[in-house]
């Protein structure tokens, strides 16, 4: 490791020059500013110690040249003045860290450690926690009974996925393999349980339906302004890894997973969120509203008027906008349109980009080239967030002082293994769910529903049965087979079984104090 010491009283420090050449680093020193630019020509350093106050170019100037040369290349700049100006300049200069004259040896050593050897120190302490969490996590998945177990476990187990992933964690692959132990255990947990939420409203967990009537409507009901944002197709994991970016403008009040209803698809969850009401009261209580498989028509066309179904049917008399953002320039409108909507009780918006996002890794080869794996997954939403016009619109709503509700329909679910299914031409052709007659499948395979009432799901006919596919299964044809298999693998599909499609957020926040 090569180190350089800038500093015109360089003979005062010899004894910290020796303590480091002792501890096995090299280190270059230099007098002046000029010296110091010149060093870093010839040598690539991996940590500058420079003093603020030097003959000729002073710390500063010469940092300004240093970042020209290696923008990379941490410096901490030392100085005897502890005025704040001087602070705040070295700061806005972009140093590293900062350090008041007389400095210690232990100071040296400690800032080498946090910004040269950083990342290894914590790589190295992250492997050692998560094996430490490995065995308890095992027993976890084991111990999960209730809904509120499994929502737990996936907030577990995502966190450690973001912090290995953050460190490119050898443990990556390790925690893969209990995710998808997680994944097995809770499609057996939803086969055994999923039918009796819908006999028991103590058992089940927080569902689509009711959204608005127990998170929205409360908040009306108390005078709050309330934006609700739905995120079309939005994971869990995405929204840990946006919520930073949002730090700075909202404190989060709740933050708690709920459950997306099976199907875990647009028509099914995202109208049930809108009407308050399962798919197959929609379909008696409106049936104009509820549109059929096998139609042609846009699933998601009649969300507003369902949602004033449902305010209607609550008595709620309150005035909403609805507004559905498909790209930047939709974004931007809605944003120059807050002043007008603002004295709304309630604002609803439908952002489309992940969803959008989802379908083009499986259209695109470019695309699938970009999101290999989840961790680049969250990294593309990271980057849409912050160079979309959706930051934006979140920093003009908390100026605005409104509460949000941001939240979601499903999720979605990488998929790499197909299970063969027979249907005939009325089948869907969902990867991840069917619903038709004389459907033809291994039993073992799937999640079987031969009784559609029971979970709240319409019936095209009499004989309709759901099938829904688990982890990492998706659902193909026998014809042409081999060509879906390929066309189809590792790609992100939704409707089924798995902790990433029915573990969702929702997330409210109001605006931070300024």
């Amino acid at each position: 490791m090569k180190i350089l010491w800038a500093d015109d009283e360089i003979d005062l420090l010899r004894a910290h020059i020796l303590f480091l050449e002792g501890k096995g680093y090299e280190v270059l020193i230099a007098t002046n500013g000029q010296d110091a630019i010149d060093l870093c020509r010839e040598h690539n350093f991996d940590i500058i110690f420079l003093d603020e106050n030097m003959p000729g170019l002073n710390g500063l100037q010469t940092l300004a040249h240093i970042k020209i040369i290696n923008s990379n290349v941490p410096v901490v700049m030392i100085t005897k003045s502890e005025e704040e100006n001087i602070m705040d300049m070295a700061i806005g200069s972009k140093i590293s860290d900062y350090l008041i004259k007389p400095v210690n040896p232990n100071q040296i050593v400690l800032a080498i450690k946090k910004h040269v050897y950083k990342k290894e120190i914590i790589a190295e302490h992250i492997t050692s926690n998560y094996r430490t969490e490995f065995a308890q996590i095992g027993m976890q998945i084991n111990e999960c009974v209730t809904h509120s177990d499994w929502s737990k476990l996936y907030k577990k187990l995502l966190y450690w996925e973001i912090e290995l992933d953050a460190s490119e964690n050898e443990m990556r692959d390790l925690l893969q393999m209990q995710k998808n132990e997680a994944n097995h255990a809770f499609t057996k947990y939803i086969k055994n349980n999923y039918e009796s939420w819908f006999d028991n409203e103590a058992t089940k967990p927080l569902i689509s339906a009711d959204i608005f009537k127990k998170k929205v409507f409360p908040m009306l009901d108390n005078g709050d302004k309330v934006f609700l944002i739905v995120i079309d197709n939005f994971r869990y994991d995405q929204w840990l890894v946006i919520k930073e970016l949002l730090n700075d403008y909202f404190v989060f009040t709740e933050e708690e997973p709920y459950y997306s209803i099976l199907p875990t698809a647009t028509q099914y969850g995202r109208n049930a969120i809108f009407s308050g009401l399962m798919p197959l009261q929609i379909q008696q209580m409106f049936p104009h509203l509820w549109v059929e498989e096998e139609s042609e028509e846009g699933k998601n066309l009649k969300e507003e008027e369902l949602l004033q179904t449902q305010l209607d049917r609550f008595r709620k008399k309150y005035s909403f906008s609805y507004q559905k953002i498909n790209d930047s320039h939709s974004g931007e409108k809605l944003i120059e349109k807050i002043a007008e909507i603002k004295d709304n009780p309630l604002n609803v918006c439908v952002l489309n980009f992940i969803d959008m996002l989802s379908h083009a890794k499986t259209d695109s080869k470019m695309m699938r080239e970009l999101v290999q794996d989840d961790a680049a997954y969250r990294s593309l939403t990271v980057s849409w967030f912050k160079h979309s016009s959706t930051l934006e619109l979140f920093k003009v709503l908390a100026a605005n002082k409104f509460k949000v509700v941001l939240t979601t329909d499903h999720g979605t679910k990488k998929v790499n293994n197909a299970i063969k299914v027979v249907g005939d031409k009325g089948t869907n052709v969902n990867l991840r769910y069917k619903v038709g007659k004389n459907l033809g499948y291994n039993k073992k395979d799937v999640f079987e529903i031969t009784q559609p009432s029971r979970i709240g799901l319409p019936s095209p006919n009499v004989s309709s049965a759901y099938i829904f596919a688990s982890n990492e299964d998706f659902l193909a044809y026998p014809n042409n087979f081999n060509y879906y298999v390929g066309y189809y693998k590792n790609t992100f599909q939704h409707g089924g079984i798995s902790l990433e499609e029915m573990i969702i957020p929702i997330v409210t926040m109001e605006a931070k104090a300024i």
